[in-house]
């Protein structure tokens, strides 16, 4: 996000809930390998999301100096939000994600791997949430750190987890490896989408091992067909 807070919510819910929760054996990272993931299209999850029923007490900014115009929209079994997206390089240090090549980086993540290390932005598709505030609460609506994102841009869905946390005031900041995996320029610095990009957040699911993207993977199309269904 182009402006980052110094400190990071580290709350992570331990518990998994009988809802939405895909144990997973392996416990690396695996990397996406397709921009299309699932067997849900974008188009049908973009037409049950056309309208807002609005969640959050006010709105959002894409980025500092823009208007708060992006407001948290309600679903069954879902919230989502349509906005732009800047590019998360924190966690990890690795070539692509450092202190170089990201001017707001920093060495850490709301939400960790199993072995306690923060999350790696360049291989681990993860979207980023606002911190609690009075605009909107996110574990107040079953948002959770390990949670399954559905990311949709330019025709494209690919599923994440929630791993961050960012300001209270700005709404549209997922990983350098989800936005590399939807076609979009990974560069933190210069590179993100403007516009368009759909996130659609599945309540009470959780991913672990968090860093499994493939568990990711497999409860996000699951999840998003139920949405179908219900909505």
């Amino acid at each position: 996000m182009r402006m980052r807070p110094l400190t990071l919510s580290v709350a992570c819910s331990v518990a998994l809930l009988t809802a939405g929760v895909l144990p997973a054996t392996a416990t690396g990272a695996t990397s996406p390998t397709s921009a299309q993931e699932g067997t849900v299209s974008a188009a049908d999850l973009l037409a049950k999301v056309t309208g807002c029923s609005q969640l959050s007490s006010g709105k959002y900014k894409t980025d500092d100096e823009t208007s708060a115009t992006i407001p948290v929209c309600g679903k069954n079994g879902a919230v989502f939000w349509k906005a732009d997206m800047d590019v998360d390089c924190d966690g990890q240090r690795t070539s692509n994600c450092n202190e170089d090549t990201d001017p707001w980086y920093q060495d850490d993540t709301a939400f960790h791997q199993s072995n306690g290390k923060p999350l790696k932005a360049d291989a681990l598709p993860y979207v980023v949430v606002p911190s609690s505030s009075s605009i909107w609460n996110y574990s107040g609506a079953g948002i959770k750190g390990g949670g399954v994102v559905a990311v949709i841009y330019n025709n494209k869905v690919e599923y994440a987890v929630v791993g961050d946390t960012g300001p209270t005031k700005i709404i549209g900041e997922a990983s350098y490896a989800t936005a590399k995996s939807l076609g979009i320029d990974p560069d933190p610095e210069t590179g993100g989408a403007e516009s368009g990009v759909t996130y659609i957040l599945f309540k009470n699911s959780q991913v672990s091992p968090i860093e499994n993207h493939s568990a990711a993977v497999t409860l996000g199309d699951r999840l998003a067909q139920q949405f179908l269904k219900d909505n």
